[in-house]
């Protein structure tokens, strides 16, 4: 072989080791990719991220993700914050999950605006996300796909419209001219889930009040937050919104124990079970809630909720179904990673008091 066709061997068999080094290279980069979001078993894996396990209602949303993990063959990892104050820890966790690059991630923010930058790496890396319970709102446009929540505002109304039913005798006293009192406990201003659940119950109740005989527009005030605040300074009933300074059981006792100890209240509503705790709690030493006293009505359940409401401290309450949140979020992640087309889903709500919480429907949704 002359030197010349040497040469050109050389270069033949070089492009041709080039190549296939490239090629080596290339499907190792994609087997890396499609490992990360895959386990060792060969499950696909999809992170949750909640907003903290300090609630037993977060450990029955875990109970529902596990639950669809476990029927469709996907490794499931549950992670929140130490509580829900902690928005930094809970940006690490996002941040902890987008670099793993599963196959979806479930969140339920607790501050959408600290995590903009993350959701727009999961975006860019095409990371699904679903959000839940109250999800991501505000969130960068595509970054979320779809939601599994319970429609807070509607379920805020309904607690309204029992609420209702109980105080319609002691509202005879404000139409001939005794002013009364209906107080609010919110956890915080800064979730959309309870802000939608406090919003619901205050809008539904004052135009329930307003529509009664003897009152009317403006004979309703809704005043200690700005967020919810109508514009009546003073009225035949008077609506009183407070929110601790601090997601704290002593900060929210001593919001809970200031409207109990108003004379003129006449019901009382707590919109998650963080709220309805401190109520209670409070009420522990004043004893002002029961038949014929002040109606309370809570949200969620956990044990503590469950026995004043057995024992006639509490009227009611609603319940969303966190197992469903969960169990749909993780299914909706799973349909999103196969690229399918998924929408946002309504767990929905229930009404519950002592007659009708051991009913089959209503009991699943009940977590101690």
């Amino acid at each position: 072989m002359n030197r010349g066709m040497k040469g050109t061997w050389k270069k033949m068999v070089s492009g041709v080791c080039c190549a296939l080094l490239c090629a080596g290279f290339m499907a190792g980069c994609g087997s890396d990719t499609a490992k990360n979001s895959q386990s060792s078993g060969g499950k696909i894996k999809v992170e949750v991220v909640a907003k903290g396990f300090q609630h037993d209602f977060w450990k029955a949303v875990r109970m529902g993700a596990e639950k669809a993990g476990a029927e469709m063959n996907t490794d499931v990892n549950f992670v929140g914050p130490d509580n829900e104050s902690a928005v930094a820890q809970q940006v690490e966790m996002i941040k902890n999950a987008v670099n793993k690059h599963p196959a979806a991630i479930c969140l339920a923010a607790l501050d959408t605006k600290a995590c903009m930058d993350v959701l727009a790496q999961a975006k860019a890396a095409k990371i699904p996300i679903i959000g839940f319970d109250s999800g991501v709102p505000g969130a960068l446009a595509g970054s979320i796909v779809a939601n599994a929540a319970t429609d807070n505002y509607n379920a805020g109304e309904i607690a309204a419209q029992h609420m209702m039913d109980a105080i319609q005798p002691k509202l005879q006293a404000a139409a001939s001219g005794s002013a009364v009192r209906i107080g609010v406990v919110a956890q915080e201003s800064n979730s959309d889930s309870i802000n939608k659940r406090t919003g619901g119950f205050v809008d539904k109740i004052v135009s329930l009040i307003e529509a009664q005989p003897g009152f009317g527009k403006g004979s309703v005030a809704v005043i200690g937050h700005d967020k919810y605040a109508n514009g009546v300074t003073s009225g035949k009933v008077t609506i009183e919104v407070r929110i601790p300074s601090e997601v704290s059981d002593n900060a929210g006792k001593t919001e809970a124990s200031t409207l109990l100890n108003k004379e003129d209240l006449i019901a009382i509503y707590g919109s998650n079970e963080f709220a309805a705790k401190c109520i209670i709690n409070a009420d522990e030493t004043l004893k002002k809630l029961g038949p014929n006293k002040v109606i309370a009505i809570g949200f969620d359940s956990g044990a503590l909720q469950l026995n004043a409401i057995r024992s006639g401290v509490f009227y009611g309450s609603i319940t969303q179904d966190p197992v469903q949140i969960g169990y749909q979020a993780v299914k909706l992640a799973i349909a999103a990673q196969k690229g399918e087309t998924v929408k946002d889903v309504d767990t929905g709500c229930r009404w519950y008091d002592a007659k009708n919480m051991s009913d089959p429907e209503i009991a699943p949704c009940l977590y101690e």
